[in-house]
């Protein structure tokens, strides 16, 4: 087979870049459409092979409506080619659960109509090849950004969907060997072993002039200790051994999501295994279009649950820490492999990859790269990182949807690429998840290491009011006003003066910017609200020092976002605690401060009366009591008899201030006021300005 080099996103020449897309372009579908060809006639397209994926006529129509729906978003096609395709193959069912089955049926087009279809869609990308202004280097911005992101995207769908080819019927299956051909070197397989990689340090983000998608972007750094890690991928015959010791029925070795999926789906062995009796091995092996006796020297396909179960049981055998890599850890298997990158293959990849060699997987011992082998190519190989983005990270707004709903924690990276894997797959800087329950032509390699992962949660926050204050405390400033929580926390450290700051309170901290703030100059600063919501956010950037969240542009639409905890707060995370708490019945433990800020707090309570009563009780001789609010008193939070202000009173006037004053003055001396303006973002192009009163109360000596 002939591999095809991935274009760079560099280069001095536009006319010979521009070929070598239009050549790229081309080889990728006609590759894509032989590939169906091994479907043996149209009615085999409505096979459904995996109850979790549409049937084969969806991904047939997908990738080619894919390059018209980015190709309009980016306004380069000036309108649809077809609506009612453009419709119904727009979009996939990849994200289930494996007891989520989805028997909606569809109205599918026939195959010779979406041949039809994918006819005029190569003609029209072509044309836009042809004549659209092409300036070096591509980024981004570029026209033919999108160009490359169909590409890469049909590329992704050429290997998904072998492994649907390769999980139908060999009945409704015709192999074609002289374009899908299998490696005939089958054997014994080698004993494996671990190999010791010393400590080092990875640094992650894309680097390299190619194509990437949103995830491989950003920067990651980290110090991995040594380990050791398997010299081969574990190989049908090491797997067999985990099977005939009663793997698939030991619920010691299951984690509990694995647990949960066996039980559901029954599995006696690895899904392109074919029992069979005759067999010395008692197995028989699926791979694209034909069934072979087990080679027990290639790698085994499973799933993320079955490594990590096999894992566990060699663990078990052994006495040792046995595990599944990190992500980081698989970055420093090929740190020490000493790799070229694809760009100095030369068209010869050091790995059974990006269909250079076969359309199957080969002997574990065949591609030795530096002192292990297949760090790359044959299989995929399952990690223990779900996976998150990087610091920095940003999605493309042509493809809002591409990773961000595989940052919930259930999605684990694959590294490495398969014999199949091609273009951006194939590239180091790759970053491919899936759910763990689901295959592609996916092994694994396992390490021996006590080293645990920080873990982090990469899951975005999407509670309209949570977002909304995620970025009021820890998002950008609008319209030249300053960040709120950070002005009122300044103001409260220059109130102190002189006094001692050793324990400062934040009642309705919310996502905890002021609590923070204060602790730059307190000793130990505790954050209060009612909503647990809140506190999860908080405690999310104390503990992870990052939170994520979506923002409202317009009707349906949202932005993601991050927020990081600024470098001048850095040594506060250790001060700071957060706990969910009533303001107008907190318990005795919250006492001692020396100041107790309450920022736009006292017109959302029931009973603000309450409150002040009880706020001398917790502060200290001498401390302070500070308090912002806009005043904006409503019956929805307080009953109009609880308000403080804002209503008249034997026909005068009643202010809030009044109603502090009245509250206050038996034990505060009001020494000090401000007006501190804040902006609330509720949309891209709506916003609240508001205006909030600053009180600073003394509490008189005992």
């Amino acid at each position: 087979m002939t591999f095809i080099s991935m274009p760079s996103t560099n280069g001095s020449d536009a006319t010979a870049k521009r070929a070598e897309i239009r050549r790229y372009f081309h080889t990728t579908m006609d590759t894509f459409e032989q590939l169906f060809s091994l479907l043996k006639d149209d009615s085999v397209f409505y096979e459904r092979p995996e109850p979790l994926r549409h049937p084969h006529i969806f991904y047939f129509g997908h990738t080619a409506v894919f390059f018209v729906n980015k190709l309009v978003l980016a306004k380069l096609l000036p309108e649809r080619i077809n609506p009612k395709f453009e419709s119904i193959f727009a979009i996939g069912v990849d994200e289930m659960s494996w007891d989520d089955l989805n028997d909606t049926a569809h109205n599918w087009p026939s195959a010779e109509e979406t041949r039809t279809y994918r006819k005029e869609v190569r003609a029209a990308v072509d044309a836009l090849i042809q004549s659209t202004p092409l300036h070096l280097p591509i980024d981004w911005e570029s026209p033919f950004w999108p160009i490359l992101m169909g590409i890469e995207h049909e590329r992704i769908h050429l290997e998904t969907s072998s492994v649907l080819i390769r999980q139908t019927a060999l009945s409704l299956i015709t192999p074609q060997p002289n374009h899908w051909p299998v490696h005939s070197d089958v054997g014994a397989a080698p004993k494996n072993k671990l190999i010791e990689l010393p400590a080092g340090r990875v640094h992650l983000g894309k680097k390299d002039a190619h194509y990437g998608w949103d995830n491989e972007y950003g920067q990651h750094e980290a110090d991995i200790p040594a380990f050791a890690a398997s010299q081969y991928l574990v190989s049908n015959s090491e797997f067999l051994e985990f099977v005939h010791a009663g793997g698939y029925q030991t619920d010691a070795y299951w984690c509990e999501e694995g647990l949960a999926w066996r039980q559901f789906k029954q599995p006696q062995h690895p899904v392109f295994w074919v029992a069979d009796p005759t067999q010395p091995s008692g197995f028989r092996y699926r791979t694209l279009a034909t069934e072979i006796a087990l080679p027990l020297n290639w790698p085994v396909d499973v799933n993320q649950l079955e490594a990590d179960a096999f894992c566990r049981w060699k663990a078990a055998q052994t006495g040792e820490p046995i595990r599944l890599p990190f992500e980081d850890e698989w970055q420093r298997i090929y740190d020490e492999s000493n790799m070229a990158d694809q760009a100095d293959w030369q068209g010869a990849p050091p790995g059974n990859i990006a269909l250079a060699y076969a359309a199957s997987a080969c002997p574990v011992d065949r591609f030795k790269q530096g002192d292990f082998y297949d760090v790359i190519g044959n299989v995929w190989q399952w990690t223990n990182t779900p996976i998150a983005p990087f610091d920095g990270f940003k999605v493309h707004p042509l493809y809002d949807d591409f990773t961000t709903p595989t940052f919930d924690g259930r999605h684990n990276l694959i590294k490495g690429g398969s014999f199949i894997s091609t273009g951006n797959e194939a590239l180091r800087s790759a970053r491919y998840a899936f759910r763990r329950h689901f295959y592609q032509h996916a092994g694994f390699r396992y390490v021996r290491s006590h080293y645990s992962e920080p873990k982090t949660t990469a899951v975005y926050e999407t509670d309209a009011l949570v977002s909304q204050y995620c970025e009021f405390g820890w998002g950008a400033d609008y319209f030249g006003v300053e960040n709120f929580a950070a002005r009122c926390a300044a103001l409260c450290i220059h109130a102190m003066g002189d006094r001692p700051k050793k324990q400062a309170l934040d009642i309705g901290c919310a996502t905890g910017r002021s609590t923070f703030e204060l602790a730059v100059a307190f000793d130990s600063v505790t954050g209060l609200d009612f909503s647990a919501r809140f506190i999860q956010a908080a405690e999310q950037m104390r503990v992870q020092g990052q939170i994520r969240y979506t923002q409202p542009t317009e009707g349906e639409l949202v932005e993601y976002c991050a927020a990081t905890l600024p470098p001048a707060l850095a040594k506060t995370p250790s001060k700071v605690a957060f706990w969910q708490a009533d303001a107008c019945n907190l318990k005795p433990q919250f006492t001692g401060y020396d100041l107790i800020f309450a920022g736009n707090l006292i017109d959302r309570l029931y009973d603000p009366e309450k409150f002040l009563a009880d706020a001398p009780h917790r502060l200290n001789p001498g401390g302070l009591l500070i308090l912002t609010s806009p005043y904006t008193w409503a019956e929805a939070h307080t009953p109009k008899a609880k308000w403080l202000g804002g209503f008249k009173r034997d026909g005068e006037a009643v202010t809030t201030l009044d109603g502090l004053t009245e509250n206050l003055g038996g034990a505060f001396n009001l020494i000090a006021q401000h007006d501190i303006p804040f902006v609330i973002r509720e949309t891209a192009r709506k916003f609240q300005h508001s205006v909030a009163h600053m009180t600073i109360w003394e509490k008189r000596g005992d």
